[in-house]
């Protein structure tokens, strides 16, 4: 049996068993009463375990993996450790609230410290645009290229998103988030192995010496013109990682799906500590790459892999990439199916709808849309800093609404909503007309944040009316133990 064949072999056999572990072991659990619940929350019950397992997995996905091993460059591990900053504010400060405030979604917790609806569905919509146009083609596009660098496949791109997009929805549409966290937290032990190994293998390719690789790719002291100059870790850096891991739906449903508020802490600073350790898998391995092969860009990963691992090893981890690139499109896919169900179908459309069949309308109409939208990301020349550049143009405006909500006083709502639309006019400035002074993008999302709460501020005094009225905590609390 030839080297290709026992790698998709391995492949085959492996995806195939974690899907079966998974069901077997979702059948062991009691479902909830609350259909909407069950799908979107996992019943409330998941431990935290699988919730530092899903929020990892969720987080790391081939547009990290190959992305961000791509760049070739130590830098980007300031991605990782800045993670782990955004977790320990997301368990201390904002976890707290959703609990206290008995939320489903990360975005409810506007309505209730704003006493406005219609803030919630402004930021939804924010969400489920970024979504759609940003996050799912990037996590389709960086699975199939690791897919076909790997496995030196002749089919195109597309067709290799398809297959993701089509097993994705499978697990989103009828496995709930449930499914997903179980599926993730296997997947990501066997990832963290395996790219342990790939890390120690790519050492020993290059007999252990890091000769010949220039300076400027081992530093974490970025200057002016590289990726991530050090000025921008007092600036925008630390906004981005608080509005990705604080106020994201994608990863804060796990945290809402604890039975307690207790578990999703244990399971937040569980991932917060795996973090710190995430270089050696997903930066580490493309700057040894460098010596190998030279600058490769996003080809490097899936390369490095099939050149130093065994053929059986080779397809175990391209088993546990596919697992991995599955955990964040259908996770994606999940809370845009949460967010739509419960922050606009129930208000706007029929609330007496069965939630989990919207589910699976909105998950599959997302899932072709973002299938659809993978040809545009195909000549990017990093796909890292292309899908955080992107993402600017929601997430300042949304955070700098959390924020408000989160620390500030009331506000007008329609202040709030003029707000929101001046932060993505302005990002979209900076993003395609004008980039002020040559500042780098994560400066520019640093002065759009400030920007648009600044604009919020000044509307609310020059505008005629009055906030709302309502206790500073909003509307009356559920347990902060239970919900």
């Amino acid at each position: 049996m030839g080297a290709g064949a026992i790698q998709w072999g391995i492949f085959i056999g492996l995806t195939a068993a974690i899907a079966l572990l998974t069901w077997w072991r979702c059948r062991q659990e009691v479902p909830s009463a609350d259909a909407s619940k069950e799908v979107f929350l996992a019943g409330g019950t998941l431990t935290w375990p699988f919730i530092a397992g899903s929020l990892l997995l969720t987080n790391i996905s081939a547009e990290q993996i190959v992305g961000m091993n791509g760049t070739q460059v130590m830098l980007t591990a300031w991605w990782e450790i800045g993670a782990a900053v955004g977790l320990v504010i997301l368990a201390h400060v904002l976890v707290p609230m959703y609990y206290r405030h008995g939320c489903r979604t990360t975005t409810e917790l506007l309505e209730k410290r704003l006493g406005d609806a219609s803030i919630r569905t402004a930021v939804s919509i924010l969400f489920l645009l970024g979504y759609l146009f940003i996050l799912l083609p990037v996590v389709l596009y960086t699975g199939a290229v690791f897919l076909k660098s790997m496995f030196a496949l002749e089919a195109s791109i597309l067709a290799i998103a398809i297959v993701y997009a089509l097993a994705g929805l499978a697990y989103a549409a009828f496995g709930g988030l449930r499914a997903i966290a179980i599926s993730d937290t296997y997947n990501g032990v066997m990832l963290g192995v395996m790219g342990l190994l790939v890390t120690f293998f790519a050492f020993k390719a290059i007999d252990f010496d890091l000769s010949g690789i220039p300076a400027e790719r081992l530093t974490l002291i970025g200057g002016p013109e590289s990726d991530i100059p050090w000025t921008t870790l007092l600036t925008g850096m630390v906004f981005i990682h608080l509005f990705y891991w604080g106020t994201n739906m994608v990863i804060a449903q796990r945290a809402l799906a604890a039975p307690t508020m207790r578990e999703a802490q244990k399971g937040i600073y569980a991932a917060a500590a795996i973090k710190l350790l995430m270089p050696l898998i997903v930066v580490v391995p493309g700057v040894l790459a460098y010596k190998l092969y030279g600058d490769v860009g996003d080809v490097t990963y899936g390369r490095l892999v099939a050149d130093v691992l065994p053929p059986w090893l080779a397809g175990a981890f391209a088993a546990m990439i596919f697992g991995a690139v599955l955990s964040s499109f259908n996770s994606c896919l999940n809370s845009a199916a949460a967010l739509y169900a419960m922050d606009l179908h129930v208000k706007y459309v029929n609330p007496q709808a069965d939630l989990k069949r919207v589910g699976q309308r909105v998950a599959a109409a997302f899932a072709i849309g973002g299938v659809a939208l993978v040809p545009l990301y195909q000549n990017a020349e990093s796909i890292v800093a292309t899908m955080q550049k992107m993402n600017g143009l929601y997430s300042m405006p949304v955070l700098a609404a959390f924020l408000v909500a989160v620390v500030g006083r009331r506000v007008l709502s329609i202040a709030l909503r003029a707000g929101l639309l001046f932060g993505v006019g302005l990002y979209a400035v900076f993003t395609f007309a004008w980039q002020p002074f040559g500042l780098h993008y994560i400066h520019l999302m640093a002065i759009t944040l400030a920007s648009t709460i600044a604009m919020i501020y000044a509307l609310d005094r020059v505008l005629p009316g009055s906030a709302p009225s309502a206790s500073s905590d909003g509307q009356p609390e559920a347990s902060s133990a239970s919900r």
